[in-house]
C-alpha cells in the first residue's frame, strides 16, 4: 500500500510539473537566472520531500505545488510588467570585451577569469579573441558574441575561393605572464617577442593582459588599461 501511495505522488507530482512549466513558461528550465535557480531548487525540494513523507497526503502536495506555482506565476507577470524590477532582480548582461578590449572590472564582476572567458568563447566556435569586437555574459551565464567585421561568416563558397589551411590561436601570455610550453610551440625565441612588443609600445611583459599567435595572422595583443593593439 506504501509503494502504490509513493508511485501515486510521483504520478501527480510530475503531471503538476509538467503543467506547472508550461503555464509559467519555459524560462525556469531554460535560462538559469538566480531567481529561477532558487525557484527550481525549491520546487524539486518540495515535490522530492512531499513524495516519501509518510503523513503528508497526496492533497497537501496539489496544495503545496499549486501554491509554489501561483507565486512563480505572479513572481513572472510582475517581471513582465515591471523593467525596474526586472532589471534589479534577474540582473543585466555584462560587457566583458568592449571594442576587442577585455574589461577586467566587468570580468571580475562575473566571478570570471580570462581562462574560462576563452573556454566559453570556444564552446561558440570562437577559438581567437581578437576575431571579437563585443561579447556579453548574460544574466544566466551563457555569452553572447559580436564579431569584428573582419571576422563575419562568409563561406569560401560563396566567394568561389580555394579552401586553405586552417590554424588554432596559441596564447603565449595571460595576465601578464608568459606561457612558457606555449611560447615553445611557436619556435619564436625571447628577442623576437621583445622587438614584438616594443614594436607596440610596450616594455614590460607585465603590462600585456592577453597575447596570442596565430599561424598567418601574426601576435595578436591586448594592452593592459589599454587598447588592442593589432
Amino acid at each position: 500500500m506504501e509503494i502504490i501511495q509513493i508511485l501515486l505522488k510521483l504520478l501527480i507530482g510530475f503531471i503538476l510539473l509538467f503543467f506547472l512549466i508550461r503555464i509559467v513558461g519555459q524560462a525556469v528550465i531554460g535560462q538559469f537566472t538566480p531567481y529561477h535557480f532558487i525557484a527550481a531548487i525549491v520546487l524539486s525540494e518540495l515535490l522530492g520531500n512531499a513524495v516519501y513523507e509518510k503523513n503528508i497526503s497526496i492533497f497537501e502536495i496539489l496544495l503545496t505545488i499549486a501554491f509554489w506555482g501561483g507565486i512563480l506565476f505572479t513572481v513572472e507577470y510582475i517581471f513582465q510588467k515591471s523593467l525596474f524590477l526586472r532589471t534589479n532582480l534577474e540582473g543585466n548582461p555584462a560587457i566583458v570585451i568592449r571594442n576587442g578590449q577585455i574589461d577586467l572590472d566587468q570580468l571580475k564582476k562575473c566571478r570570471m577569469n580570462i581562462n574560462q572567458l576563452q573556454s566559453l568563447l570556444r564552446q561558440s566556435e570562437i577559438f581567437s579573441i581578437r576575431e571579437v569586437a563585443f561579447a556579453l555574459i548574460e544574466p544566466n551565464g551563457a555569452i553572447s558574441i559580436l564579431k569584428k567585421s573582419t571576422y563575419q561568416k562568409t563561406t569560401l563558397q560563396d566567394l568561389n575561393l580555394p579552401s586553405h589551411a586552417v590554424y588554432l590561436p596559441i596564447t603565449i601570455i595571460r595576465d601578464g605572464k608568459l606561457i612558457t610550453e606555449n611560447f615553445l610551440q611557436i619556435n619564436k625565441d625571447d628577442l623576437w617577442l621583445s622587438e614584438q612588443l616594443k614594436m607596440k609600445g610596450i616594455v614590460n611583459i607585465e603590462d600585456v593582459l592577453f597575447a596570442e599567435w596565430l599561424e598567418g595572422d601574426g601576435l595578436y595583443v591586448i594592452q593592459k588599461e589599454s587598447s588592442p593593439y593589432l
